[in-house]
């Protein structure tokens, strides 16, 4: 399969990836800035985080509604719904309200991403062709240029609500691309021949949990790291999201040619080790420059853990239930997503930010244990 089939079949969804990262890059970025703006602890930025968290797990549940009502429109209509809500916490400085409209972020952030995942299997089971790796890539590279840019305008005396209103028109140009070849809704499921869905379900959440759990943690507080222990500037915090989301969106493109050759369990551990000692890296960096490729080890190890974990799933459910297990290890993943920055911040308010990066680190080196839990796992008779 060329990359340039891949990109024609992923059309239609490669434009809602592109808005997610563009979002969350820019907020990365922005985030020492948000930080002061409410004058808030490390404790009470995680508090604040997590109330994005308790949006975006609540909207997952209600996802299924939103698509069958919006049918063919369901992603460009997120899109803009994320868009027009990250425009609204850039003008406050109240923490209560600030943390009130990041609920609203966190419920249209997590609606869009199960809509085009969704969308995305749908396209995949079609085909034949896998394509996750793709488009996850796209989140990352968008999500790298974001924080990039965002950094420079940062550095040029660029307000957030200047910077996030010029996001929202180069958003409604992709949610415009994304209506003019929308995607139907998928097609029910088959009842499957078994209610009671197999451990290997929860194994595999929990792998993604872990992965999305240090994904976000980092990409929320590299910025911080940067800039308050290791006394960088803001074009150099900014560097730092930027430098996550660029090698995982070559690790996401490298990873389809690595599964050629290695099985997804192999890659898993491979890539938990490799992520682990990157998080190391950073956490008792002496210069922002060590921090650099200790954001860049993990990004490399960390992005390909969700795909494989996903793949693994796949395999160890009868087919008749592959839809409802991947959809509800997706849920069980995505809730770790919005949890890492809270949990950072709770760490580093305990004890230290390089300390929190430690954590991160040995969250990431337990999957090697889950991986063998899930390989165990019995699958399912048909």
């Amino acid at each position: 399969m060329s990359i340039s089939n891949a990109i024609r079949l992923s059309r239609r969804t490669l434009p809602a990836f592109a808005s997610e990262g563009i979002f969350w890059g820019a907020f990365a970025a922005f985030a020492p800035v948000l930080k002061d703006t409410i004058n808030a602890s490390d404790g009470a930025f995680g508090w604040v985080l997590l109330a994005a968290a308790t949006g975006a797990v609540t909207a997952m549940w209600l996802a299924p509604l939103f698509d069958a009502r919006m049918g063919r429109f369901a992603m460009a209509v997120a899109a803009l719904m994320l868009g027009l809500s990250f425009q609204l916490p850039m003008y406050v400085t109240s923490i209560v309200l600030f943390g009130a409209l990041m609920v609203l972020v966190g419920a249209t952030s997590g609606l869009l991403d199960v809509v085009m995942n969704a969308r995305l299997s749908m396209i995949e089971s079609r085909s034949g062709v896998s394509l996750m790796n793709l488009n996850h890539a796209m989140f990352s590279f968008a999500y790298a240029a974001s924080a990039l840019v965002t950094g420079l305008a940062r550095e040029a005396g660029a307000a957030p609500w200047q910077v996030y209103l010029g996001l929202m028109g180069i958003v409604c140009l992709l949610a415009w691309r994304a209506m003019q070849s929308g995607v139907e809704q998928s097609e029910h499921e088959e009842e499957p021949s078994s209610t009671r869905l197999p451990a290997a379900v929860f194994w595999g959440g929990t792998i993604i949990l872990a992965a999305f759990l240090a994904e976000n943690a980092v990409e929320g507080w590299s910025a911080l790291h940067i800039e308050r222990t290791l006394r960088g500037g803001a074009a150099e915090g900014a560097l730092g999201p930027a430098v996550l989301g660029l090698t995982m969106g070559f690790g996401r493109f490298a990873g389809q040619l690595v599964v050629a050759r290695w099985s997804p369990a192999v890659v898993l551990v491979v890539a938990a080790l490799l992520s682990a000692s990157g998080a190391l890296t950073a956490a008792f960096a002496p210069t922002p420059t060590v921090a650099y490729l200790g954001f860049g080890t993990l990004g490399l190890g960390v992005s390909v853990i969700a795909p494989m974990a996903f793949a693994l799933v796949g395999r160890r459910v009868t087919d008749d239930m592959r839809a409802r297990a991947i959809s509800r290890a997706a849920v069980v993943g995505y809730f770790g997503f919005f949890i890492g920055p809270p949990i950072m911040g709770f760490v580093s308010e305990a004890t230290s930010l390089r300390m929190s990066f430690v954590f991160i680190a040995a969250v990431l080196a337990s999957i090697p244990v889950l991986t063998a839990l899930l390989r165990r796992s019995d699958k399912p008779k048909t």
